[in-house]
C-alpha cells in the first residue's frame, strides 16, 4: 500500500474475495449435478447461446466466458466424455470446433441454471436481491470495470 491509501482491503483484494466466495459456492451447489463452476459456465453459456440458434466455436466460447482458449477445450473434453456437449468439426472452418448441448446436457444445464438463479437470490440478498437497484448499480459498476482495457505493463524503468 502506498503512504496516502486508506487502511483496510484493496477494491481488487476484495473482488477476489468475492469471486472465490461466490465460486466455491457455485462449485457447490452443481456438484450434486456433476458440473463444477467453470463447467457450468460453459454449459449455461452454450444454453443461453444455444437459444438464439447460435453453435459457437470453442474459440467464441471462450471469448463469450473470459476462460482461456485451451482450458474451455480441456472442459469441453470433460464435459462430451460425460455426455453433456458434442464437439463437432465447424464446415465452414475445419480448424474450429463447435460445442452445442445434448439433450441431456440440455436437462442438465435447465437444473444447473434454476439452482444457481436460487443461490444468486441468496448471495444477492444483502443488496436488496437480483432485482434491486443497489444490484442494478453494482451490476453497472461490475460492468464498467470489466469493459475497461487494460493498460499494457509499463516496463520498470533501468535507470531507477
Amino acid at each position: 500500500m502506498s503512504k496516502g491509501s486508506p487502511p483496510g482491503p484493496t477494491p481488487g483484494f476484495l473482488v477476489w474475495r468475492l469471486a472465490n466466495k461466490w465460486r466455491v459456492a457455485v462449485d457447490r451447489a452443481v456438484a450434486p449435478l456433476g458440473l463444477t463452476h467453470a463447467q457450468y459456465s460453459l454449459v449455461a453459456s452454450l444454453h443461453g447461446m444455444g437459444r438464439t440458434g447460435e453453435r459457437p466455436s470453442q474459440r467464441r466460447l471462450a471469448d463469450h466466458t473470459g476462460l482461456e482458449a485451451l482450458y474451455v477445450s480441456k472442459l469441453a473434453r470433460a464435459l462430451e466424455s460425460a455426455g453433456l456437449i458434442e464437439r463437432t468439426r465447424d464446415p465452414r472452418d475445419p480448424r474450429a470446433v463447435q460445442l452445442a448441448l445434448t439433450e441431456r446436457g440440455e436437462e442438465v444445464t435447465r437444473r444447473a441454471v434454476t439452482v444457481v438463479q436460487e443461490l444468486h437470490q441468496r448471495l444477492l440478498e444483502p443488496l436488496g436481491g437480483p432485482g434491486s437497484p443497489r444490484t442494478r448499480a453494482f451490476t453497472d459498476e461490475l460492468t464498467t470495470l470489466l469493459d475497461a482495457p487494460l493498460a499494457p505493463p509499463v516496463p520498470p524503468d533501468p535507470s531507477t
